[in-house]
């Protein structure tokens, strides 16, 4: 009987293929809807995972803020401690507010197997490197020697900031690959060479000691030309800001051993910190590690992406509705057809059977088609945005079996209906 049901409902649908189709519309571009924004969504979680991964597992971050606010604390470039002055609330803190060098070395000798360096960072403002024709856009970010251990820099030659750069104020610095190509595009081995950096108020004369591999961060890719692309200019931190009067620290970042807890060292960091502001009445040192973060990140995504495809999912409820009102005129059109069906012996449950076939092979065909559609819009924006193109297995089932169940409800009235018409009444039906 199923076969026999599905063989009527598919040439009753061929015999209106355009009703059909326009039928099959409103499924078709509430499924398409759906997947593309969960496609999507885990696209932008992936993308934001893997970038907040690449920073560092171990990476746990303190910082400076006012007692009566919680706000989020502040990074720097790829994640390193940004140090640069900040205020919360309308307050700025002093200098004995912020991270100091003795706090630092106060935490390290509490913490002597736990924490294994820590990484600070000064974000010293956009300059120019120029060499005659030839130019390249930097952002200079003074930092320390741990800096690039914490941020996962890959060193493609020459050497990073040592410790006695940023004890002897060096005017050392490490360029990215993209910074030595349009400088040396030459073929020029950059290493040792000397560049002028033209800063808004001042000019400055490094030396390259390092080349690291340049790493776009973030979803998407970056639509600025290499030529006009700003690069991070590593220096030394003592070096960005010799000219400061303030040398202390809005955040660090502190790197755990490999074989600490890094849940736990948060919470005893925490408790460190707590005692080092035990006295200070405005301020206090925030410790929160990436995998909290990222823990907050990915909920947030996920929640926002469920109410998106909520939201997509009311055009479901439109070709729901759609699908009821075809049926409705498909029961009015083989009224007699149903009244000889009965003459002929069948019973209620047959003529409802043969009714909701047809309403679940509408929504099915619609489902699959919006199925393959979300996924083409799915795989194009992931080669447009160079993220990568996750589909989960429950998401493709789920949304062909949750159509299928919408051409069972829109579809249970109209063939109850077809069900209920006394034979009689169907065959003098004009």
């Amino acid at each position: 009987m199923i076969r026999e049901n599905i063989g009527l409902a598919i040439s009753s649908l061929k015999a209106n293929k355009m009703r059909t189709l326009l039928t099959m519309l409103g499924i078709i571009i509430g499924i398409m809807s759906i997947i593309a924004i969960m496609i999507i969504g885990d696209a932008m979680t992936a993308s934001v995972s893997n970038s907040l991964s690449s920073l560092g597992a171990n990476n746990i971050t303190v910082s400076v803020q006012e007692k009566s606010v919680t706000t989020a604390d502040a990074f720097g470039p790829r994640g390193g401690a940004n140090s640069r002055g900040a205020s919360t609330g309308g307050k700025t803190p002093t200098s004995d507010d912020l991270l100091s060098d003795r706090m630092i070395d106060e935490m390290k000798a509490a913490f002597p197997h736990d924490v294994e360096g820590v990484s600070i960072s000064y974000s010293a403002g956009a300059a120019q490197a120029k060499d005659g024709d030839r130019y390249a856009n930097v952002s200079i970010v003074g930092v320390n020697e741990d800096y690039f251990k914490a941020n996962n820099v890959t060193l493609l030659s020459g050497q990073l900031i040592s410790s006695a750069d940023v004890k002897e104020k060096s005017q050392n610095t490490v360029v990215s690959d993209k910074f030595a190509y349009a400088l040396f595009a030459d073929g020029t081995d950059p290493i040792g060479k000397q560049v002028k950096i033209y800063k808004s108020s001042s000019i400055e004369i490094y030396t390259i000691i390092g080349v690291y591999q340049y790493e776009q961060m973030g979803f998407g890719g970056s639509t600025v030309s290499d030529e006009d692309l700003s690069t991070t200019f590593y220096v030394p931190v003592s070096t960005a800001k010799q000219n400061l009067l303030e040398k202390n620290y809005t955040s660090m970042t502190v790197i755990g051993s490999p074989d600490s807890d890094v849940s736990l060292l948060t919470d005893r960091l925490q408790s460190f910190f707590d005692g080092v502001y035990a006295g200070n009445t405005m301020w206090k040192a925030s410790v929160s590690n990436m995998i909290s973060m990222l823990d907050t990140i990915t909920d947030t995504l996920g929640t926002i992406s469920l109410a998106i495809a909520f939201i997509a999912g009311i055009s479901l409820l439109v070709g729901g509705i759609g699908v009821m009102n075809i049926m409705l005129v498909s029961v009015t059109e083989r009224t007699r057809e149903i009244g000889t069906r009965k003459a002929l012996g069948a019973k209620n449950f047959h003529i409802q059977f043969q009714f909701v076939t047809e309403a679940i092979i509408i929504s099915a065909i619609g489902g699959l088609v919006g199925l393959l559609l979300g996924i083409g819009i799915g795989a194009v924006i992931s080669v447009v945005f160079s993220v990568p193109l996750i589909l989960s297995p429950l998401t493709t089932m789920g949304s062909v079996l949750f159509s299928m169940i919408i051409g069972v409800f829109f579809g249970l009235y109209p063939a109850n209906k077809a069900a209920k018409l006394d034979p009689i009444e169907a065959l003098r039906y004009e």
